[in-house]
């Protein structure tokens, strides 16, 4: 039967796997476990049949790895034929190792458990996953070669398979021993299914790529040029060069690569002649690609060039890609982290025809990233990866690779003592015994800081609503703004209703504002990016404007994503008053206002800004589409002072006298930062006391009677005063009842003195 090609899924390459679609599969009388020739232009590979996904059913679809369309010679989308084929088990197996492998002791049972079920061929190269941190400390799999197999013949693996070592290194065997079947460096380094989340942008790089190379009668029957370049744009870390070194491999093209640095030169015109060199020899080896990573250090805007050699070498390179000679079949990408720097006569049609964002991953893609990685790492049952994918909000892929290598780290590290350290080989058994456990990646987790958010990233807070006591009607304002439009999008289209923009949240010091803020942020699992007010402000014209555009730069790359402003009145003060002489401050808040309500939407970025100086901040900053919701924080009543006290008494020793409902009634006018100075006051009481009545010896053996009792407590509060007055109390109130009044009138007019003064 002629099916399609294409690509298998991360998680199933690597395993001489066909997934067929069903419909086909029923036609051809097959059933997972049974095996299949695929036949391709000059070449063919077997393959276990493993069940179809359901988005192929009735497609005619035969999805394989990058191992098996490199020995059928077929790439993505071309027919092949597929047959049933009866595949004997193998009595014995010889394989030959590479000269390096270091591995001692009983390594044919590990060869046997990686390679049980498994079709094998005499000359085949095989990958075998051994684990890590060997063969020079790289953490792919180990090749091996077969070098001959009873009976003769494609065999598979079974429990019984007698497995042979040969005595020649694998870099000796003669490849294609016996039988016509795949051999040589068949593997290639990079395929499709090494990339994990970037489906779409494949998709486009395949359809800019792949298709004028390997059928360019498709463009001469519509009369049109084939692309002559691709830009991959992005942060760093998400794939651009792995993308670049796939589509290379997957199309069998030369692969040339221009590295700035290494092309310019202090004499004249060499750097340029370098450049002409390395499209002459792209072109001799047509069909090619020229792979030009770090593009803007190579093509700079040329009126912002420091010097004559890059305005040269620009313009050498506007030239070779448009210029008066044909190219032929060959392609340019580009690839770079600062589209915005590159030269723009470059970004036009005819020269890098598409542009491609390569953004950061987001859940799925970020499982199909950690699934690449942990493809040949013996992790334990259970581990659930998509637990990983939830929490690991900024990563890139480069960051995930780093999660998995670390976590194996761990693992090694664990298994360290039982190595001979001196010895040059590994014995099989430990080797065949480590094993990445869950406490390998969570302890890998904490080491990693997620890159796309590096410049500005703070960890999201381990605060959850349970350690914020009372203020109830706050947090379910605040649950309603922030977390209900990320948890409960389709209810918001379905209303055609826009999330709020920002949040204020006002009142007066030590309420607990900055504790709200954090607790939203874990609760709503979003990315949560914490400015001071006043380290945005810079000596420089122009550099504080710009520190405000990055952080809703990154706040957008990496969404959902918490913008959360300590503190707000030191940056956003009413403009017109010129406190300073250079206006950074009014440049400050101008800049603000176009990102909170400019041309460029926010989409899921919520900005949460804290201060207990409302009347200080700007009025425009204050109407709807901007804050829009202003949140008083007041001070606690009598049950919302019991809960902070349960809060901050939780975890300790209380003795039976302490009454936590007559602590709230004499705390009238404490806040929550005065409610935990008192339980911290009263348990330095206990801890003097029980200091100066033992010996120092006996501390240990004492200390789990300490308790912390009423008279403790009581002498905390004659030390700890209320820091809320009366008055301040009253002008909170009048400032959220004149905030109430403002949300149903117009945006009110700006005054020098402040809108609340």
């Amino acid at each position: 039967m002629k099916l399609t090609v294409k690509p298998l899924k991360q998680k199933d390459a690597g395993r001489r796997l066909a997934a067929i679609d069903r419909v086909a599969a029923e036609e051809l009388d097959l059933s997972g476990g049974d095996f299949v020739r695929i036949d391709g232009q000059s070449g063919s590979a077997i393959a276990r049949v493993w069940p179809g996904y359901p988005e192929d059913d009735g497609t005619g679809v035969v999805r394989i790895d990058g191992r098996l369309r490199q020995e059928a010679d077929v790439g993505i989308d071309d027919r092949v034929t597929v047959e049933k084929v009866d595949v004997k088990p193998a009595e014995r197996v010889t394989v030959a190792l590479p000269q390096r492998l270091g591995i001692r002791g009983n390594i044919d049972a590990l060869i046997r458990r990686e390679l049980g079920g498994q079709p094998v061929t005499p000359g085949q190269n095989v990958q075998l996953p051994l684990g890590f941190g060997f063969m020079g400390g790289q953490s792919q799999a180990v090749p091996l070669k077969v070098a001959s197999t009873t009976p003769s013949g494609t065999v598979v693996v079974t429990d019984s398979t007698e497995i042979e070592i040969s005595e020649k290194p694998a870099e000796e065997i003669v490849e294609n021993v016996g039988e016509a079947g795949p051999g040589g460096d068949a593997t290639p380094d990079v395929a499709y299914e090494d990339i994990g989340g970037l489906d779409d942008e494949l998709e486009q790089v395949r359809e800019m790529i792949e298709l004028p190379m390997r059928h360019p009668e498709l463009f001469k029957r519509l009369g049109i040029d084939p692309p002559k370049g691709v830009l991959l744009h992005g942060p760093p870390g998400t794939g651009k060069t792995l993308i670049a070194k796939a589509v290379a491999n997957e199309i069998d093209a030369s692969f040339h690569t221009v590295s700035g640095p290494e092309i310019m030169s202090k004499y004249y015109g060499e750097s340029e002649e370098q450049l002409r060199d390395v499209f002459e020899e792209a072109s001799e080896d047509a069909p090619a690609i020229i792979f030009m990573d770090e593009l803007d250090s190579i093509a700079p805007k040329r009126e912002e060039a420091g010097g004559d050699v890059e305005r040269r070498v620009v313009a050498q390179l506007l030239s070779l890609m448009d210029g008066l000679e044909e190219r032929g079949q060959v392609v340019v990408i580009g690839a770079t982290n600062r589209v915005d720097a590159i030269d723009p006569a470059l970004r036009r049609g005819g020269r890098f025809d598409r542009e491609i964002e390569i953004g950061v991953p987001d859940r799925d893609g970020r499982k199909e990233i950690l699934q690449v990685h942990t493809r040949n790492m013996p992790l334990v049952d259970g581990i659930d990866l998509d637990e990983y994918a939830e929490n690991t909000h900024g990563f890139v892929g480069a960051d995930l690779e780093s999660l998995a290598k670390e976590s194996a780290m761990h693992a090694l590290r664990r298994i360290r003592p039982q190595l001979d350290l001196e010895s040059d080989e590994i014995d099989a058994d430990v080797l065949q015994s480590i094993q990445v456990t869950e406490r390998d990646l969570k302890e890998a987790l904490k080491g990693i800081e997620p890159s796309a958010l590096r410049e500005v990233f703070v960890e999201v807070p381990d605060v959850t609503w349970e350690d914020v006591g009372g203020l109830e009607d706050t947090k379910e304002r605040l649950r309603e703004t922030v977390q209900w439009p990320l948890e409960y999008p389709e209810v918001f289209d379905q209303l055609d209703m826009e999330a709020a923009k920002g949040v204020l949240l006002y009142g007066p010091p030590g309420t607990g504002k900055t504790l709200l803020a954090k607790a939203v942020a874990n609760e709503s699992e979003s990315n949560f990016i914490s400015i001071k007010g006043p380290e945005l402000l810079n000596k420089f014209v122009g550099e504080s404007e710009k520190g405000v555009r990055e952080v809703f730069s990154k706040a957008r790359e990496n969404a959902p994503t918490i913008v959360f402003f300590d503190e707000i009145d030191s940056i956003a003060t009413e403009r017109g008053g010129n406190t300073t002489d250079s206006g950074v401050g009014e440049r400050v808040v101008s800049q603000l206002l176009t990102e909170l309500d400019g041309l460029e939407s926010l989409e899921d970025v919520v900005v949460i800004a804290t201060t207990n100086r409302p009347d200080l901040i700007d009025s425009a900053l204050l109407r709807p589409g901007r804050l829009d919701r202003h949140v008083h924080v007041p001070v606690p009543d009598e049950e919302a002072r019991r809960r902070i006290f349960e809060v901050h008494t939780r975890e300790k020793p209380l003795a039976d006298d302490v009454d936590l409902d007559e602590l709230a009634r004499r705390t009238e006018g404490y806040v929550g930062a005065d409610i935990e100075a008192v339980a911290r006051e009263a348990s330095m009481n206990a801890s003097r006391e029980f200091i100066a009545s033992v010996d120092r010896e006996e501390v240990g053996e004492s200390v789990g009677n300490v308790r912390v009792t009423m008279a403790h407590f009581e002498d905390a509060l004659e030390e700890v005063v209320p820091s809320v007055t009366a008055e301040t109390r009253d002008r909170y109130e009048e400032i959220e009842k004149r905030f109430k009044r403002s949300e149903v009138e117009t945006e009110p007019e700006a005054t020098p003195g402040g809108a609340f003064q």
